[in-house]
This record gives C-alpha cells, structure tokens and sequence, in this order.
C-alpha cells in the first residue's frame, strides 16, 4: 500500500485557511506574483526554492519544510507510475 501523493499546495491553502489569509495576500506579503501561489494551490506549480525560502520566512519554518514537501510528493508521484 502506497502512501498518497499530496501536493504541498494542499498543506498551504490548510495554512491560509488557518489564517483567514487569501493567495492574493499572502503573495503580496511574500512578494510573489499572485498567480504563482494560486498555481502551488492548484497544483500546478512546483515549490522553488526561492519560494520556499519565502514561505518560511512568513511561515516561521524553514525552506527545508516546504521543498521536503515538493519532494515527498514527486516521489510519490514517482512511486505510483
């Protein structure tokens, strides 16, 4: 039995939800276009470094956190071809 692949989006929008924050905001704090943290919620964008690096400062986590989820799902992606 494999495990899911759950694309870090997943966990971010779980964050903004705890935070009343929407995409537009969070990018305009971080300062990212707007579009590339609506893209990671979808899932359609991956998490670079540079955001990750962004996220954790915002976050207060490391960029460790945020590209170890990037990596976990694409190896889980991986897993299940």
């Amino acid at each position: 039995m494999t495990i899911p692949a759950i694309h870090p989006g997943e966990h971010l929008a779980e964050e903004l939800r705890e935070l009343d924050l929407s995409a537009a905001s969070l990018a305009r704090q971080i300062e990212v276009p707007a579009n590339r943290i609506t893209e990671i919620l979808n899932g359609r964008c991956t998490i670079t470094g540079d955001t990750a690096l962004r996220l954790a400062h915002f976050f207060d986590t490391s960029a460790e956190f945020w590209l170890n989820l990037q990596k976990l799902y694409e190896l889980r992606i991986a897993e299940e071809k």
